[in-house]
């Protein structure tokens, strides 16, 4: 594949960008109706999830319960709109590299694949294991008083950022088809992938201890070896 000079990219990334502006207001407007939907159920999906704690929730001021189920709902939302995401995501890296469109479907099934995949990994094993530990620290003298819009925050945050480093193998082969990304020189370049990594996980970790920065990064490290390996044998 030939390569773009900046310029050119530019302009087709701005032609890309106006073409998907009517998709991006419908995504707008679609966004909203399931958000305003998901609310009437926030109550019972933060019961659901409430279970990982183990204990009830308080809340500190007038608009904290409410804040805290519209941010479910909001987040619900953008879970079912993942495929639609994507599929704008595959209408501007197409333009943008001269992808074929048949392959437009592989991109968008391997997205939801990974991000879902990724959410049901820290919602059933990574999530309860990182809230048990943390409420370990407690003793008799201290005892914990979660307020609902900080657990929300944090429930919402693990699950947002596990879907999107589940994505990495996605990113490293369509970087490599389009002739961004060398897997082979990658591959020699692991001990600062290491170090990127731990790094990454750090600042996408809604906490700062080292058992739940544990827990993503070592994930993280085998998506990474998972891309390589995909990006290999894509780019033969």
């Amino acid at each position: 594949m030939a390569e773009k000079s900046a310029p050119a990219s530019l302009e087709l990334l701005g032609e890309a960008l106006l073409s998907i502006r009517k998709r991006l207001i419908l995504a707008g407007a679609l966004f909203l109706i399931l958000t305003v939907s998901f609310y009437f159920f926030s109550p019972r999906i933060l019961a659901t999830v409430q279970r990982h704690l183990g204990q009830e929730l308080a809340f500190f001021g007038v608009m904290e319960p409410f804040l805290a189920l519209l941010k479910i709902a909001l987040a619900c939302a953008a879970l079912i709109m993942v495929p639609y995401f994507l599929w704008l995501c595959w209408l501007i890296i197409s333009s943008l590299f001269g992808f074929r469109k048949s392959t437009g479907l592989l991109f968008i099934f391997s997205g939801m694949f990974l991000f879902y995949g990724g959410v049901a990994f820290c919602y059933l094993v990574t999530l309860p294991y990182g809230v048990k530990f943390l409420l370990s620290f407690q003793k008799e003298d201290i005892v914990p008083t979660i307020s609902v819009g900080h657990f929300v925050n944090f429930v919402g945050l693990f699950l947002l950022a596990f879907g999107i480093i589940f994505e990495l193998p996605l990113i490293m082969v369509t970087l490599a088809r389009a002739g961004v990304l060398d897997p082979r020189k990658v591959s020699r370049f692991r001990r600062h992938a290491i170090l990127v990594i731990t790094i990454l996980a750090a600042i996408l970790t809604p906490t700062p201890d080292v058992f739940n920065l544990a827990l993503m990064a070592v994930p993280l490290y085998l998506l990474f070896e998972v891309g390589l390996l995909v990006s290999k044998l894509a780019t033969r």
